[in-house]
């Protein structure tokens, strides 16, 4: 080794070649982009200002200022809290000093001189770009130690009613989320890397799909291409017929794939809050397509999609639905017995629904599965943050406009507990990198939104969430019944989800132990949705059993053993005893009941 050589003695960052541009930029085309870029943001600027004014005031009186106000209440708070605040000052000078010691090491090539620095993990700076530039590297490694350091405040509540904490705490996490770096474009270095690849022509696409988006004064992001599917072609395609209609559902009979089929059929209830076919998206993942082949004669409920015309339908009338479907099922099969699955909300009208048929006398329904079901409503997770007297009483003043809630507007607050998964990278990708939004099925479903009507949503939102009337005997009553879940003795099914947001398996596991017959409870991996859809022939989650209902969830969790397979093929077991006679596969018409067109129907066409 030559130890003259000049270049032995210069810092590592100065041996390196300058890499040479993957790309070659065009500068007249690049500033002509920018240049079509900026007037289409100053296009869509204009437009947001003209519609803030027009409904400046309208609706000022129906304004939720709770945020705001639990926010204040936190930072006065903050200050009775010396001793929290200075811990988290000092964890952040710690954290920055290593960083920049971290930065200057790698600066003058001497590696990494201070390994107290975190490798990053975070999802969204994944792309290699980030990693490439020094300046980038600092600026993502002080916004996560920002963010550490406002979370760790966020929980300093000691002297907060606990909706206080939740909303504050819940605030600042949004705002921590929304100024990411990754979200702007003079701070990104994937979109800087676009740029270059594409003379600006990302900044272009970007600012069309901004304005594309942008409609009737609201941002609605597109996730999803939402013309690449229609329904009965790539989605919902299980054969079936509509068989019965009223004014709130259609209910599908689904065509046999085998020649016998087991005696009683199943009735899915789905929410209506989304459309039934998110257990029929594709072959591949469908329930519904699975638990025929198992030998089921299934039907399925497709609820109506309200408007200003069904404003005064209320939790009752979807319960009178529901057993209206259990009448249908009877006169096309001749069989009064059956088998009911509840997902989500339609699990909580289940619930409801066989409470009031225990209490008349009415017990055809000889097993109930309940998926991600909530009937405990003590501790509903983290949408519990938008269910405050006060924000009630705001949304029921815009209900009472036009008769319903926009679907829509429920799905916003839904994405805002997963504001950078279901918010930020869609805005990503489609306004800064100016990507075309893929297409996926479960997407599509999702911005399928229905809306709810404003006597049955008030009714939910004020007995179910704020008051847990529903886990409380005779606390609610419906078409003139006292509701007690306790005297259920039907043999349930409940399947939970680990990680599931919207109905958290521990409080759905308190709903679980309301009744009085036996009660098997699973737990699948993942979340509300692919948890639940969890095709048997992929098995991509597994799930938890234990035989016996413990008192406390996480001694049930402690002692259960865990299954590598779907919880598909467990169900099947569970459900079978309970229609171990077969008889000759039932035909959709055959029965009493006429065939009045092809599933998917026509409620679920509907759109908001």
């Amino acid at each position: 080794m030559n130890i003259t050589s000049p270049d032995k003695w210069k810092p590592l960052f100065m041996q390196q070649p300058v890499p040479t541009p993957k790309h070659t930029v065009d500068p007249v085309q690049l500033q002509t982009n920018i240049t079509r870029a900026m007037l289409l943001w100053q296009r869509f600027v204009t437009r947001m200002m003209s519609d803030a004014a027009s409904k400046q005031g309208k609706d000022a009186e129906q304004g939720d200022n709770s945020f705001a106000t639990a926010v204040a209440k936190w930072g006065v708070n903050l200050l009775l809290h010396p001793t929290a605040l200075m811990e988290a000052n000092l964890a952040l000078l710690t954290s920055q000093t290593k960083l920049w010691q971290h930065s200057t090491a790698r600066v003058l090539g001497f590696g990494n001189l201070s390994p107290g620095v975190p490798a990053i993990t975070d999802k969204r700076f994944k792309h290699p770009a980030w990693q490439e530039h020094q300046f980038t590297e600092v600026l993502l490694q002080s916004y996560l130690n920002m963010s550490t350091y406002w979370r760790t405040l966020a929980q300093t509540a000691g002297g907060l009613s606990e909706q206080d904490a939740k909303k504050a705490e819940f605030f600042i996490n949004s705002m921590i989320d929304a100024l990411a770096p990754n979200n702007y474009s003079h701070t990104n270095p994937q979109v800087w890397q676009t740029i270059v690849e594409t003379n600006g022509e990302n900044l272009v696409k970007g600012m069309e799909n901004l304005l594309d988006d942008f409609q009737d004064g609201q941002l609605r992001i597109r996730m999803t291409d939402m013309k690449a599917f229609e329904l009965g072609r790539d989605i919902a395609t299980t054969p079936g017929k509509v068989v019965f209609k009223n004014e709130l559902l259609e209910l599908i009979q689904y065509t046999p794939t085998t020649a016998k089929v087991r005696q009683r059929p199943v009735l899915i209830v789905p929410p209506w809050i989304n459309k039934y076919y998110i257990l029929d998206l594709r072959e591949k993942n469908s329930f519904v397509k699975w638990s025929v082949a198992q030998g089921n004669t299934v039907f399925m409920i497709s609820w109506v999609n309200p408007d200003t015309q069904h404003r005064d339908l209320n939790f009752e009338d979807y319960m009178q639905a529901a057993i209206a479907a259990m009448d249908a099922v009877e006169a096309a099969t001749g069989e009064r017995d059956l088998n009911v699955i509840g997902y989500c909300l339609g699990g909580t009208l289940t619930a409801a629904t066989l409470a009031y048929m225990k209490a008349n006398g009415d017990e055809r329904v000889k097993s109930a599965t309940f998926f991600t079901t909530l009937l405990d409503f003590a501790d509903p997770g983290e949408i519990g943050v938008f269910l405050s007297d006060e924000q009630i009483s705001s949304l029921e003043k815009r209900m009472d406009k036009q008769g319903y809630l926009d679907g829509k507007d429920m799905g916003a607050a839904f994405n805002m507990l997963r504001s950078n998964d279901l918010i930020w990278s869609f805005f990503v990708n489609l306004y800064l990198l100016g990507n075309d939004p893929m297409p996926f099925d479960l997407l599509y479903w999702n911005s399928d939104s229905t809306r709810m009507p404003a006597a049955m949503h008030s009714f939910y939102l004020r007995n179910m969430y704020l008051n847990n009337c529903l886990s409380q005997p005779n606390c609610i009553t419906l078409s003139g019944t006292p509701i007690d879940l306790g005297k259920i003795d039907t043999p349930a099914y409940f399947v939970s989800t680990h990680d599931d947001h919207i109905a958290p398996w521990r409080s759905t596991y308190q709903g679980a132990k309301l009744f009085s017959g036996p009660v098997r409870f699973v737990l699948g991996q993942s979340g509300h949705i692919a948890g639940i859809v969890n095709p048997a022939a992929a098995n991509k989650y597994g799930h938890w059993i234990n035989e016996t209902l413990c008192d406390d969830a996480d001694d049930w969790l402690f002692a259960a053993n865990k299954v590598d397979l779907s919880w598909w093929h467990d169900w099947n077991s569970w459900v079978a005893t309970f229609s171990d006679t077969e008889v000759d596969a039932r035909i959709p018409g055959a029965g009493k009941l006429a065939v009045l067109g092809d599933a998917p129907g026509t409620y679920v066409r509907e759109k908001v």
